[in-house]
């Protein structure tokens, strides 16, 4: 299993591969390290992959299902299609603009059926790939993102307040 985090002191990006096989995951910028809790990876069998159980950075339980795809290059090629749709549809070629639109559209369903799913944590946003058990969380689910991201408002006031 892998693990795409942000170090809690530094917020420096962290990959670390073969998590299982590790205590604890250090930051490479600070040298921090975050120790994996005990019973928060559970492994079946001998060749199975991983299964989690709750995040390894932060205390959250809470983990939904995703793409394992960045988001602002989803964004762009969507920006890309529709502006190049665009001038076709400005020098009055019908042809070449919906060409455009549907080649974006199709471009988006391949997508979608190659890119692999990940794990991402509500609180903290760290991403876990090659783990079994994905079908025991959810997909995104606004009300609990938004109760993470108001909880991360409050305490960011009330420290800046002390």
């Amino acid at each position: 299993m892998n693990i795409v985090c942000a170090c809690p002191a530094c917020h420096t990006g962290i990959y670390q591969t073969s998590i299982e096989d590790v205590s604890s995951v250090t930051c490479p910028a600070c040298g921090q390290s975050v120790a994996v809790p005990q019973g928060a990876i559970q492994i079946a069998e001998q060749n199975a992959h991983p299964q989690l159980i709750r995040c390894l950075v932060c205390p959250s339980t809470e983990l939904f299902v995703r793409k394992n795809f960045p988001q602002r290059l989803g964004i762009a090629i969507v920006v890309v299609g529709l502006a190049a749709s665009c001038i076709a549809w400005a020098y009055r070629d019908l042809f070449w603009t919906f060409g455009i639109l549907f080649s974006t559209a199709l471009l988006d369903v391949i997508l979608f059926f190659v890119v692999p799913d990940c794990l991402t944590c509500y609180r903290c946003g760290a991403r876990y790939t090659g783990t079994d058990g994905m079908d025991k969380f959810g997909n995104f689910n606004l009300e609990t993102h938004e109760k993470y991201r108001q909880q991360a408002a409050r305490e960011k006031q009330s420290t800046l307040s002390s």
